[in-house]
């Protein structure tokens, strides 16, 4: 079983099999200057070795270097003439959720500085009154970061360890109706499903073909399931702008517009398009606000954490014995 790779080194692979390809070399040469991390270049060797005919489609798949829509994206690009429009659609789609990942992470550098600081603050006082000894102190210390530690850990453990399991089907029920977060997380699943869509479609995949595919894109069973309603309705007869309207989950109005002028016009995949980048500008600018509040947030916590201990902790100044009080 193949772990999948990070989003970052996917956004690399794609850059550089766009750039070689552009440049005109063989695919066997193009897959033999590839340079990734340690994790994924042992794959990389493993589909050079399995290139047949320059089928880069079965040598990424078999090596565990392509996801099966990767897979069905290049098989298709291939049969279609050339992969590198694929290729280059594939890194500016992985870039881009590298640079949302990247904001957040860097956004919350600093309240992680100062929460670490704190935490070796706050029982400060109780060392310099006596209260506590070294070896106490650094116990206050380490505990709470390990704690804290502990806690972020199983928080990003917890969603792969519910997938698949008897508790993914309620906990993908209750996710869209949660506040703030359930909107969000809606909106992610049905822009990837319809940007993934669109990908296949300019790739020359038949709608119906690619609609399962697609919906492999989605993380959310619960939407996943109503979104897999469409090719049935497709099959009696409706047009996929027909097949989609009225889902709870459809998300802004206006990809249904997008979708009848998409087919009516034959530019479905440039509407997909347009919808999945204005969608990526919204979420973007909300995952914006979050980096912006949550760093705040934190802030605020750790302040009164350390008012708090220093109010019900023995303080910094000088306190009278206790058999003289």
């Amino acid at each position: 079983m193949f772990t999948d790779l990070s989003i970052r080194t996917r956004a690399g692979l794609f850059t550089q099999l766009a750039t070689l390809g552009k440049a005109g070399l063989p695919v066997d040469k193009a897959f033999g200057l590839l340079r990734l991390d340690s994790r994924a270049q042992p794959r990389v060797e493993v589909a050079r070795k399995l290139l047949r005919g320059g089928n880069a489609a079965f040598a990424g798949e078999k090596s565990g270097l392509f996801t099966r829509l990767e897979t069905t994206l290049v098989r298709a690009a291939l049969l279609a003439g050339s992969p590198e429009r694929t290729y280059q659609r594939l890194a500016d789609y992985y870039t881009q959720r590298t640079m949302q990942t990247s904001a957040m992470k860097s956004r919350l550098v600093a309240p992680l500085f100062i929460l670490i600081a704190a935490v070796f603050i706050q029982p400060l006082p109780g060392v310099f009154s006596g209260a506590i000894g070294i070896g106490s102190y650094l116990l206050h210390a380490v505990g709470p970061l390990v704690v804290i530690g502990g806690g972020v850990r199983l928080a990003m453990m917890l969603p792969g360890w519910f997938r698949h399991s008897p508790m993914q089907a309620p906990i993908d029920n209750m996710l869209p109706h949660l506040p703030l977060v359930g909107a969000l997380h809606v909106r992610h699943n049905v822009r990837d499903f319809f940007e993934s869509l669109a990908l296949m479609l300019e790739a020359g995949i038949p709608l119906l073909d690619a609609l399962p595919s697609a919906l492999d894109t989605m993380e959310n069973s619960a939407i996943r399931r109503e979104f897999a309603r469409i090719k049935a309705k497709i099959e009696k007869g409706a047009t996929f702008a027909q097949a989609i309207s009225g889902f709870s989950y459809i998300g802004q109005a206006h990809v249904v517009d997008f979708v009848k002028t998409g087919e009516e016009s034959g530019t479905l995949p440039e509407m997909l398009f347009r919808h999945a980048a204005m969608e990526t500008s919204a979420i973007n600018e909300t995952g914006r606000q979050i980096s912006i509040w949550v760093p705040r947030g934190v802030y605020l916590l750790i302040v009164l954490w350390i008012a708090y201990g220093l109010i019900t902790g023995p303080g910094v100044g000088p306190r009278l014995p206790a058999e003289l009080r």
